[in-house]
């Protein structure tokens, strides 16, 4: 089967040209896990094509070792801690920092990456509604990387911000369980 280059599903299944640019106050740094890099089901990627305020670096693999991250004044990291927030931070953060992976392996980002361990975790409430995913989450409340950083624009900039990202999310999600590989 023919994949995409940059969004990974099928050819066929190509949701390319209706990713959307959205502008955003909040820049939103992308750290992905190294495995996730070539996986069809990886929304991190599809976070810095639709964003323009935003960058993805690679997290991993044999540069582990060597990898900074350079926090700086402003900075939150997405990521869910207990209790969730129950209203934004004031004032919001300049810069959100997403750990991108498996559930474990943004759990090792953050306790590895010391940078990120001195960051004030943003930590959304669960949704309302659960919308269709391509799997069942290991917990309520765990959300990919797109509906998560779609969920904290709406909480930080608003729905319209949000709206855009939540279509895109909805639409990699059919056309990823059209191609038959996923269950939700």
């Amino acid at each position: 089967m023919t994949r995409c280059p940059r969004c990974y599903l099928p050819a066929q299944r190509c949701i390319c040209s209706d990713i959307p640019r959205v502008a955003t106050r909040t820049r939103v740094v992308v750290i992905r896990h190294a495995l996730e890099r070539h996986k069809p089901s990886n929304t991190g990627r599809l976070v810095a094509y639709a964003l323009e305020n935003s960058e993805l670096v690679d997290y991993g693999g044999t540069a582990a070792g060597t990898w900074r991250f350079a926090a700086r004044s402003g900075d939150a990291v997405l990521f869910p801690a207990r209790p969730p927030q129950s209203e934004p931070p004031a004032p919001p953060p300049r810069r959100l920092i997403v750990v991108d992976g498996t559930w474990q392996q943004a759990r090792r980002m953050v306790q590895r990456i010391d940078a990120l361990r001195r960051l004030p975790a943003l930590s959304l409430p669960p949704p309302a509604v659960d919308p269709p995913r391509l799997r069942r989450p290991p917990a309520p409340g765990r959300l990919a990387t797109l509906e998560a950083v779609a969920r904290a624009l709406a909480w930080l900039e608003g729905d319209d911000v949000a709206a855009p990202l939540d279509a895109l999310y909805a639409l990699f999600v059919a056309r990823s369980r059209a191609a038959g590989r996923h269950r939700g």
